[in-house]
């Protein structure tokens, strides 16, 4: 197998998602120039709107972390929320791209079959299907809520 068609599959794997596939095999090669891996600017609608969700879907599980205190502390700041949304929108990718590669390094050093690797990648890789029905409810729960506090005020004014 030549090393771009590995690539690709290894790619595959990991996204476990063949609609998808192009999309981040496209994204990935803009994070790696002739082997030095820099952060780029890559949009993702996806991760504009669900935030550290995305991240937790894609198994990135401290970057979410991370991005979800972020959360929390721009909604302090005038168009924090705006602003983070924005940066997670860009930069999101790049680090579900360096958890791929970090499981891929992994998978290399343990695995010398090329067809157990990518079955490997698949099994490690992916995606977690119930955090889109956990922040579903979490956005609803929200929305509820500030629907609630609307009527409140309304009902104090009256």
């Amino acid at each position: 197998m030549e090393e771009k068609d590995y690539e690709n599959a290894m790619i595959e794997a990991f996204v476990n998602k063949s609609e998808k596939t192009l999309w981040y095999q496209n994204a990935f090669s803009k994070f790696n120039i002739n082997g030095i891996d820099s952060m780029k600017w890559v949009w993702s609608w996806w991760a504009f709107f669900g935030g550290w969700a995305f991240l937790l879907y894609r198994k990135q599980y401290i970057p979410a972390l991370v991005l979800f205190i972020i959360s929390l502390l721009a909604g302090i700041i005038p168009f924090g929320g705006l602003l983070i949304a924005v940066l997670a929108g860009g930069f999101s990718t790049y680090f579900i791209y360096k958890g791929y590669k970090h499981k891929k390094a992994e998978v290399e050093a343990n695995i010398d079959d090329i067809d157990k690797r990518i079955e490997t990648m698949r099994a490690v890789g992916g995606y977690n299907q119930w955090v889109v029905w956990v922040y579903v409810i979490f956005v609803a729960l929200m929305f509820f809520y500030i629907f609630s506090m609307v009527m409140a005020s309304m009902a104090s004014m009256n």
